[in-house]
């Protein structure tokens, strides 16, 4: 479903897809008002970790969404038997349908489908379980939260919430996942499978495992005297990213469904582009040929011009090869009007919360189109000749928000590329 063409070689059917809700969680906030306003305060959610002593650990800290209590969002059943990136998902799906004014008794909930997924799945519920089961035995753990602990528990689980009997799917693509989920719930919408999408993506991740992962493979920032100020994305002196959680979620409805019910429509769904590196497990391909490619398919289906674009929130990982790298790419597809359009990645403030990234990075697109100012790219502090465009780096800039572009990109090599444009009704 991730091709950008039918096959007489027009671009996607008729059906015209756009943006009626989201929700977002992340280290900055449990809701997108909290997050947003504290993006445009420029502050960071990088701190020391607390739920485990990390003193041994070569990185110590993490953007985790901390004082989170799923009992004040969730039924306590229903929170007590998932994954805690499926908690994040149901949250912010609540928050998303809210906004839409969605009511499944007014709608054909056979039409309604959901396309959530994660990169990691439940991590915490295998690790502590897996303890359990080595020390007390087998009859001492808790098969039932295993279950929970499945990546396909956030769309099935926010499917059951609401009573969606649509198409349900939990796509996986490391750090792309967000990007992709959103795009291929797009194309069900634009294929006639569905009127209503509720998509996106979530990670509740920051186990010790996981975090010690990273920083061994050296993927990590280790600056842990100064965390806040950790990750610095196109900075010359960058070290690393820094591990994150959170959620982002849409709800995406056929522009005919939207009107018929006389919903408020936040932003319409433009392009989508997929692609593979085929170059390493763990780097990017330093050409950015992959990346340029999904940016480039993006492009063709939206039918716009690089001139068009305002904005671009970028992967911007805050690792030397990946932000240098991804600045090659926006060069090699936007060429010279790469240096007029501003770029900014958000993980500079909330982390890097893998499966969840890309669909939090599409939601602040689709709230700075309401706002009229994009988020900074903070700690920016030393330039780098390889990282050279309008980098968003002395505090929140106004700016109207017509176009934008928001990347994921995958260990692996799956690049995914998304854009969003202001609904003109037209």
């Amino acid at each position: 479903m991730s091709a950008n063409s039918t096959k007489n070689g027009r671009f996607g059917p008729a059906r015209r897809v756009v943006v009626t809700g989201v929700g977002m969680i992340s280290a900055l906030g449990h809701d997108l008002e909290s997050s947003w306003q504290a993006m445009l305060a420029g502050k960071s959610g990088s701190r020391r970790v607390t739920h485990f002593d990390p003193t041994d650990y070569p990185t110590q800290f993490a953007a985790r969404v901390d004082d989170w209590d799923p009992n004040l969002y969730l039924d306590r059943k229903e929170a007590r038997r998932v994954s805690r990136g499926t908690q994040f998902a149901l949250k912010a799906s609540q928050d998303a349908m809210r906004q839409a004014g969605l009511q499944m008794e007014e709608t054909d909930p056979t039409r309604v489908g959901v396309e959530i997924g994660m990169g990691f799945g439940g991590w915490e519920i295998v690790e502590e379980q897996t303890l359990i089961h080595e020390t007390k035995g087998p009859r001492r753990f808790n098969p039932a939260l295993l279950l929970g602990a499945l990546t396909s528990g956030a769309p099935t689980q926010v499917a059951i919430h609401f009573g969606a009997k649509g198409p349900t799917n939990s796509p996986v693509a490391a750090c792309a996942t967000g990007i992709v989920a959103l795009g291929e719930a797009a194309r069900r919408i634009q294929y006639g499978q569905a009127d209503v999408m509720i998509a996106g993506s979530a990670d509740g991740y920051l186990t010790p495992l996981v975090l010690t992962t990273f920083s061994r493979l050296g993927a990590a920032s280790t600056n842990n005297d100064d965390p806040e100020h950790a990750c610095k994305p196109f900075s010359a002196d960058r070290d690393g990213m820094v591990v994150a959680e959170g959620a982002g979620v849409f709800v995406l409805e056929s522009m005919e469904h939207a009107q018929r019910r006389g919903a408020t429509i936040l932003a319409e769904f433009a392009g989508y582009g997929l692609t593979e590196d085929a170059y390493d497990a763990t780097a990017p391909d330093p050409s950015g040929e992959g990346a340029a490619k999904a940016m480039q398919l993006a492009l063709e289906e939206s039918l716009l011009a690089p001139q068009n674009f305002d904005w671009i929130i970028a992967h911007g990982t805050g690792t030397h090869l990946n932000d240098s790298m991804e600045t090659a790419a926006i060069k090699r597809v936007f060429g010279e009007a790469a240096y007029n359009i501003p770029v900014t990645s958000i993980k500079s403030m909330i982390g890097h919360a893998m499966g969840a990234a890309g669909a939090q990075s599409a939601v602040t697109v689709v709230k700075a189109m309401a706002e009229g100012y994009i988020v900074p790219t903070i700690n920016y502090t030393t330039p780098d000749p390889e990282c050279d465009l309008d980098y968003v780096t002395t505090g929140a800039r106004p700016h109207q928000i017509d176009v934008a572009l928001c990347n994921g990109f995958g260990m692996g090599g799956q690049n995914a590329s998304l854009i969003l444009k202001r609904y003109r009704g037209e």
